[in-house]
C-alpha cells in the first residue's frame, strides 16, 4: 500500500472539514490524489465489455504550489500514479497503459488552485528499439494490449479552487460546480462523460438509436473547447437536423436544442450540478 493511501484516511477530514477550508494555503498531496481519482471516475467510457478511463493526467499548479514539491517531485508523481493504479483496480476500470501523471506550472493559477487535464493516450513504442520495462500494474487492473483500436480523446481540464474561509454566518461550504451534459432519446436521459460521443444504429456507437432510417454512424457530439459543444454529421444517408434545420459541417449546440435523425429526436441538455 502506498504512503499516500496509508495517510489519506487519517488526515482527509482536516482538508474536507471547516478547519481545512479556513486555514488551507498550499495544495496538499492527498488533495491532488483524491481529485485525480475523481477525474478518473467522471471521464470513464463504457465499451462493449470494459469501462475505459484516461491514462494520462496533467496537473497544473501555481508556481508557488509546485515549488513546495521541488525536493521530492519525482517521488510525488510516482505515488500519485500508484494511487491511480489502485483506484482503477478497486473500480474494475480498464487502462490502455499504466497511468501517467505530469506536473506543469501555470502562472494564471493562484496559490491553492490547481487544474487537471485528462486524456486517453495510445502507448508509444519506438519502431527499432526495445521498449523499456514498465512498472507492473496491480493484477486486477485490466490493461489491454496496445493494438486495441481506440480514438485518442481530447483533453478536458477541470480547475479546482480552495473554498473561501468560513465565518459564523457563512453556513455550509459550497461544492465544486461542474457542468452536466446529456442526450435525451425515447425517454432515456444519457449522461455525456467524454469529449466525443458517436450516435447511430450500430451497436458499436456510444449512443445507439434503433431506427431503420438512421445510419450506422450517423453523427457525433464533440466538445470544442472548454464551454462549447457541436454536432457534426458523419456522412449519413438522411442527414442531421438541429431545430428543424439541416446541419452542414458542424453546428454549435445550446441547452434544449433538438437533434433529428431519421424519425428520432434527441434533446441536448446542459446544466450545472
Amino acid at each position: 500500500m502506498s504512503v499516500l493511501r496509508a495517510i489519506e484516511s487519517t488526515i482527509e477530514g482536516l482538508f474536507e472539514g471547516v478547519f481545512g477550508r479556513a486555514f488551507r494555503t498550499h495544495v496538499q498531496p492527498v488533495e491532488l490524489a483524491r481529485k485525480l481519482a475523481k477525474e478518473m471516475d467522471e471521464h470513464r467510457s463504457v465499451s462493449v465489455s470494459r469501462v475505459y478511463v484516461p491514462n494520462e493526467y496533467t496537473l497544473y499548479l501555481s508556481p508557488s504550489d509546485r515549488g513546495q514539491f521541488a525536493a521530492y517531485e519525482g517521488s510525488l508523481v510516482g505515488e500519485l500514479q500508484e494511487y491511480l493504479v489502485e483506484h482503477a483496480r478497486r473500480e474494475g476500470y480498464a487502462l490502455l497503459a499504466p497511468p501517467r501523471v505530469l506536473l506543469q506550472s501555470d502562472e494564471d493559477l493562484a496559490m491553492g488552485e490547481f487544474g487537471i487535464a485528462t486524456r486517453v493516450a495510445q502507448p508509444e513504442e519506438p519502431r527499432d528499439a526495445v521498449p523499456a520495462p514498465l512498472r507492473t500494474p496491480a493484477p486486477d487492473v485490466a490493461v489491454p494490449p496496445p493494438a486495441i483500436p481506440m480514438v485518442e480523446a481530447p483533453a478536458a481540464t477541470m480547475v479546482y479552487r480552495p473554498e473561501v474561509p468560513l465565518t459564523a454566518d457563512d453556513g455550509p461550504p459550497e461544492e465544486v460546480v461542474r457542468e452536466r451534459v446529456t442526450l435525451t432519446v425515447d425517454g432515456r436521459t444519457i449522461p455525456v462523460t467524454t469529449g466525443k460521443v458517436v450516435v447511430g444504429r450500430s451497436r458499436e456507437c456510444d449512443v445507439r438509436v434503433d431506427d431503420g432510417n438512421v445510419s450506422r454512424r450517423h453523427f457525433e457530439l464533440v466538445q470544442d473547447g472548454p464551454t462549447t459543444w457541436v454536432v457534426a454529421d458523419l456522412g449519413s444517408t438522411n442527414g442531421t437536423e438541429v431545430n428543424g434545420r439541416r446541419v452542414s459541417g458542424r453546428k454549435r449546440l445550446d441547452d434544449g436544442d433538438r437533434i433529428t435523425i431519421g424519425g428520432t429526436e434527441l434533446v441536448f441538455g446542459r446544466s450545472l450540478r
